[in-house]
């Protein structure tokens, strides 16, 4: 018998029909992965499962016996008192309401135990991501057959996140879970859910499986829509020649043609994509940032600790570390908004900086999304192209009547969307993002995904998500805690790697960034006076080909290390290749400086 199973299920907030008359069985120890748009009903389905929303018309069944606990996508606000009196609260229901005192307390450390927390620490006094792991420890307190999880990756680490996937792994129940990490969702997933145009498709697969058939079946039914809709037209000539239309042999075929109109009429388009355009201004010079022995520290920690690096023109930057690290600690420092305790950060010339904070403090939350993005004008100019504001939005999914609503009414995709409408129409060459992947759906994020990529400036981006920076980010700055920060090449899975063999191989990461600072100091430190000689403008002209030469050869070995195959050569080939990009990085430093102080001399 399923563990939990609906029937002819019918729900409405009031508006279009979010689920329509769907069925779904779901059997013990399935690990099952919703994906679907913002706002189809993902979140929806799971207040049906556990009995928090009821249906229109249909039916949710359960197990007798079987019990649910689900995890919600924000932590609340109102949680006081110590982790195990939370967590011991999830024991406190009518399955166990005759134990006896002891029996409860000993489950509940059980639980925290296995989830590593502390008992006696105060829940309002602990991070977002451990308030997550205290919650996970409510609802499985209670030993549930099946555990529902919206968003449960939202405010985690990559540490903490690497340590739920193994978790959950284990865990003997059915999961039903919402998220928007691909990485997480192809670890776990061994059944895939789709809710879309009120309907659940069901693949039995895992991720990777699943979008290679979805667009195979999106291909057929793009097909056979084609073709009923050629067929429905040459019905529609037919009807129209009149009498003989209408003749008694023919009623059949009247009949028929009005069925396939009604056909037509209740055919569920697919919905809209996302579409991403940033404004990019006009290139900044090619040093974009020099930070040079940066340490900043809170009382009792110190978050940064003596940090060097240098970020160009076009590099995409990826920023990562513990929750509490220091993160937007060092953005706020590149962003001027906080002086470091030692050391400098020089801004490069020419730049148009955009900021995305994680907070999303940037929205007003009373206003509408019309007034967060248009600000009293009725059209956009994104790239030198007007759009009126209704059109602009309408490409953020926005429709006219949710665009006419309150900010702080929207869903957390929602919010993500109208900061990234409001940024993304503003010029910029540098764009820094705090997070910007949380409460995206699936397809959004694989958009975002293709705009970044191809944006021509730079980019410094804080992000847990572990695809999201394999696919986008050249270079990785890794917070390890204790103020130590090292710079890798390429993304995380490539972070990995050479974390594995840092300590056998010449010296990476902080002495190189202490290296390339000491260069970029002592050329950029000398202070331009009067006008090029003759010799300089020569200089100055054949510099532009001697970089591209040198970031020719410097991609070409980049490509080179990401492979997976280049740490598994000898030590001394890793060594040498290594020793050659440190090289050309110090050289295209040396040259970068060179340019700007002849550029600002000339």
């Amino acid at each position: 018998m399923p563990l939990i199973g609906l029937r002819n299920l019918v729900f409405t907030h009031g508006g279009p029909l979010l689920l329509d008359h769907v069925n779904l069985e779901i059997e013990p120890g399935e690990r099952i992965g919703l994906v679907g748009r913002n706002g189809t009903g993902k979140s929806t389905l799971l207040k049906l499962m556990d009995g928090t929303l009821k249906p229109d018309d249909g039916e949710v069944f359960l197990s007798p016996g079987a019990q649910i606990r689900r995890l919600v996508q924000d932590v609340p606000q109102d949680i006081t008192g110590t982790v195990r009196e939370v967590v011991k609260l999830g024991r406190s229901n009518a399955e166990h309401a005759d134990e006896e005192e002891w029996v409860a307390d000993h489950t509940a450390e059980k639980v925290i135990t296995r989830l590593g927390l502390d008992g006696d620490a105060e829940f309002s006094k602990l991070s977002s991501g451990m308030k997550r792991r205290v919650l996970l420890g409510q609802a499985l307190v209670s030993e549930p057959d099946a555990l529902l999880l919206d968003e449960p990756t939202n405010h985690l680490d990559i540490e903490s996140i690497a340590w739920l996937e193994k978790f959950l792994k284990g865990y003997s129940g059915a999961v039903i879970f919402i998220t928007h990490d691909r990485e997480f969702l192809q670890s776990l997933a061994n059944r895939i859910v789709e809710v879309e145009r009120a309907r659940l498709f069901d693949w039995v697969c895992d991720y990777r499986t699943f979008l290679d058939r979805k667009q195979a079946a999106l291909e057929a039914e793009e097909r056979e829509a084609a073709l009923f809709d050629k067929k429905l037209a040459q019905e529609e000539v037919w009807i129209r020649q009149g009498v003989k239309a209408r003749r008694t042999r023919n009623e059949g075929r009247v009949r028929a043609l009005k069925a396939m109109r009604e056909q037509r009429r209740q055919r569920r388009e697919k919905m809209g994509n996302v579409t991403l355009s940033a404004s990019e201004a006009d290139k900044s010079g090619q040093l974009v940032m020099e930070v040079k022995n940066v340490t900043y520290a809170i009382p009792g920690r110190t978050l940064i600790d003596d940090f060097s690096t240098l970020i160009s023109r076009g590099d995409k930057v990826g920023v990562i570390g513990p929750n509490g690290a220091g993160k937007s600690t060092l953005l706020k420092i590149l962003l001027g908004e906080l002086t470091p305790q030692s050391g400098t950060v020089r801004q490069g010339s020419r730049l148009q900086m955009t900021y995305f904070d994680q907070l999303r403090e940037q929205i007003e939350e009373d206003k509408t999304v019309i007034e967060n993005v248009a600000e009293g004008s009725d059209t956009v100019t994104v790239n030198g192209v007007n759009k009126h504001i209704y059109g602009y939005l309408q490409d953020f999914l926005f429709t006219p009547d949710r665009a006419r609503q309150v900010a702080r009414l929207l869903s957390g995709g929602e919010r993500n969307r109208l900061l990234l409408a409001k940024l993304f129409k503003r010029p910029a060459n540098l764009m820094i993002l705090d997070e910007p992947t949380n409460d995206l759906d699936l397809e959004t994020l694989e958009l975002l995904e293709e705009l970044l990529v191809n944006f021509e400036g730079t980019l410094i981006i804080v992000s847990h998500d572990r695809a999201f920076l394999n696919n986008v980010v050249t270079s990785t700055i890794v917070i390890e805690g204790g103020g130590e920060v090292r710079e890798y090449v390429g993304g995380y899975e490539d972070y990995l790697r050479q974390r594995g063999t840092r300590e056998e191989v010449v010296e990476t990461s902080k002495p190189v960034q202490k290296g390339i600072s000491t260069t970029m100091a002592s050329t950029a430190q000398k202070k331009p006076a009067g006008k090029l000689t003759f010799t300089e403008k020569h200089e100055l002209e054949k510099l532009p080909k001697q970089l591209e030469e040198l970031e020719a050869q410097q991609a070409k070995l980049q490509e080179a290390m990401s492979d997976p195959s280049f740490f598994k050569r000898g030590q001394a080939e890793i060594a040498a290749e290594m020793q050659k990009s440190t090289e050309i990085s110090q050289e295209l430093t040396r040259l970068y400086a060179r340019w700007e102080e002849l550029e600002a001399k000339a």
